[in-house]
C-alpha cells in the first residue's frame, strides 16, 4: 500500500467589524496518513490453475474426488523488510461443498455445489533464509505453524528455529499449492459440461 501523504486545510475566512466586541472562528483539520514501505505480491502462471478436462468416468460416485494438486509460486516483494499478513477473498463465496474455511467452485444446474479448493503455502525462502508458514484464526492474538492460506485467517512467516511469532520481510518466494475436490458425482446433475469456476483474491495486509 502506498498512500501519498496527504493535508487537508481548512481556509480560515474572518469577518471584519470595527467593533473590538465582534469575533468568530472556524476550525483547521491537519490530516494524512504515513504508511510502510509497499509491498507487491504476485503469482506464477498468470495465477491459473488449470485442470483441464476431467471425465465424469474419472469421478467418484459415492464420494468426494481430489482432482491433480495444481501448484503455482507466490513472491511478495518490498521496498524494506515489512512485517504483512496474507488473507483470501473468495470470489465464490457460499459455495464451498467441503468447507466453509475452504474456497468454492461455483454454483452449478442452479443450486448444485461443485466443490472446494484449499490453498497452503510450503517451501517459503524470505531474504534468502528457510522460514515457516504460520497462521491466526484469531485475528493475530495467537499464532500457530500451518500451511493454510485462506479467508478464516491471517497467515505470516517466522524465523525456523524461534517462536512462532511473524517477522518483518523484504522478499519472499513461496510454493502454493491448490487441493482442488469434486463432490461424489451423484450430487450433480451431469448432463451437460460443467465449469470449475473457483476465483480467490490472495490479499496482503501491512
Amino acid at each position: 500500500m502506498n498512500t501519498p501523504l496527504s493535508l487537508l486545510a481548512a481556509v480560515l475566512l474572518l469577518t471584519g467589524a470595527p467593533s473590538a466586541l465582534a469575533s468568530s472562528n472556524t476550525d483547521l483539520s491537519v490530516t494524512g496518513m504515513i504508511t510502510p514501505s509497499a509491498c507487491k505480491p504476485s503469482l506464477s502462471s498468470g495465477g491459473i490453475v488449470e485442470h483441464g478436462r476431467v471425465g465424469m468416468k474419472d469421478l467418484h460416485p459415492d464420494q468426494p474426488t481430489r482432482l491433480e494438486n495444481g501448484t503455482l509460486y507466490l513472491d511478495v516483494n518490498c521496498e524494506a523488510a515489512t512485517l504483512f499478513t496474507l488473507t483470501t477473498v473468495d470470489n465464490r463465496s457460499g459455495s464451498s461443498a467441503i468447507s466453509p474455511s475452504q474456497h468454492g467452485l461455483g454454483i452449478v444446474n442452479d443450486d448444485e455445489k461443485l466443490g472446494s479448493v484449499a490453498l497452503g503455502l510450503f517451501d517459503a525462502i524470505a531474504d534468502k533464509a528457510a522460514v515457516k508458514t504460520i497462521s491466526s484464526r484469531d485475528d493475530g492474538v495467537s499464532w500457530r505453524a500451518s500451511p493454510y492460506l485462506g479467508h478464516a485467517g491471517k497467515t505470516s512467516f517466522a524465523a525456523m528455529n524461534a517462536p512462532d511469532t511473524p517477522i518483518a520481510i523484504k522478499d519472499l518466494h513461496a510454493r502454493l499449492t491448490a487441493f482442488t475436490i469434486i463432490v461424489p458425482a451423484s450430487d450433480l446433475t451431469l448432463t451437460d459440461e460443467i465449469p470449475i469456476d473457483g476465483h480467490i483474491t490472495v490479499q496482503l495486509d501491512y
